[in-house]
């Protein structure tokens, strides 16, 4: 089930513990942004323990404390980056804090899993690069349009199955609501958001990556523009972008800031996957003028066509898998060479888009 109005995106799944109570202690901070809902409830639901939150705004965390009670409220961030028992960090800070606060983490001896976009510069991703190298620990990043979708979890073990045959292009679509009346400052200047492409163009470039099985990609062509909301200056309400990967697959993705009120929801978020064998459409969160709830998986190959309605059916490995990858040293959720490739990716699309007036 899916909860969220494209703020506080806090989807909700059937619990599924991988490790006994206690046994993985993780911490709450910086909550500028409402994903730290939903990457906390993956991590509990797969049975991590939340001990502690931090957040300089009194108001942050009451909210935080009423949706979970049982957390402690520390005085200061030292408080949870001097506490052995923690062994992740998940925050969603401001996107152009979000790269400084993961070293310091990763400094204290903790695993950090922050929301997407995971950098703003690359200078940031260079300092994150090398911080992991020096410690060991993990930089994780919450692309929640692929991690936390059901649809999108099942899609990918259809693609591994060979259903679809070789994957040889990605289309993806993620329009959001602005809300503009809703959005912290911070969201409107370009400086601390990154910019449309770096923003949630990272959903889309990561989602490439992982159903087309790239291990690097080319950005051959980018865009942005403020076609509807030119009383923020610095915001871009749309941008769109062309990829080449290194095995020969191709993405194009849309991005904006542009969907109506009239829509029962935040965003009519699609993904089509092409494969020589057949191909695969997402309809993510609604599927309009028909069915109010999401979730819906269209496929047709050589057995015929297929739709599959999977909300509650499928679940979210991901946030199990990064426990024990975190437990264990592995890296069965998300290697971090695909992390950081999506987060370069995305920086490369945004610095090199053409302005369109």
């Amino acid at each position: 089930m899916q909860k969220s109005d494209g703020m506080n995106y806090a989807p909700q799944g059937k619990p599924k513990p991988v490790i006994g109570k206690g046994e993985f202690v993780f911490a709450a901070m910086a909550l500028d942004h409402g994903h730290i809902y939903g990457q906390c409830n993956g991590l509990l639901e797969a049975g991590a323990t939340l001990k502690w939150v931090y957040d300089p705004d009194p108001a942050k965390v009451k909210k935080f404390c009423e949706v979970y009670p049982g957390v402690s409220v520390a005085s200061s961030a030292q408080d949870i980056l001097q506490d052995p028992d923690v062994h992740l960090v998940a925050a969603a800070a401001i996107p152009s804090e979000r790269g400084l606060l993961g070293v310091e983490v990763m400094e204290h001896g903790k695993d950090y899993f922050t929301d997407k976009t995971p950098f703003t510069s690359f200078e940031q991703l260079e300092q994150a690069k090398s911080k992991v190298q020096a410690t060991g620990q993990k930089y994780m990043v919450y692309y929640s349009e692929r991690l936390h979708v059901e649809s999108a979890v099942f899609a990918g073990q259809l693609i591994q199955d060979g259903a679809i045959g070789r994957v040889v292009q990605v289309l993806g679509l993620g329009p959001h609501r602005l809300n503009a009346h809703l959005r912290p400052e911070w969201f409107f200047q370009q400086e601390k958001y990154g910019g449309i492409l770096c923003d949630i163009g990272s959903h889309q470039i990561e989602q490439f990556l992982f159903f087309a099985g790239c291990k690097d990609a080319k950005v051959l062509h980018s865009k942005v523009a403020n076609y509807h909301s030119k009383q923020y200056p610095e915001l871009q309400d749309f941008g769109d972008a062309t990829l080449l990967g290194d095995n020969g697959a191709t993405n194009y993705f849309r991005v904006d800031w542009l969907t109506p009120d009239g829509l029962g929801s935040w965003g009519d978020g699609r993904l089509t996957i092409l494969g020589t064998k057949g191909y695969i459409e997402l309809r993510k969160y609604i599927d309009i003028a028909r069915d109010p709830s999401g979730d819906h998986l269209y496929m047709v190959n050589d057995e015929g066509v297929h739709h599959l309605e999977l909300s509650g059916k499928v679940g979210y490995p991901f946030f199990g898998e990064l426990i024990l990858d975190c437990l264990n040293r592995t890296e069965r959720a998300m290697t971090q060479e695909h992390a950081f490739k999506a987060a370069e990716l995305c920086l490369s699309a945004q610095k090199q888009a053409m302005v369109v007036e």
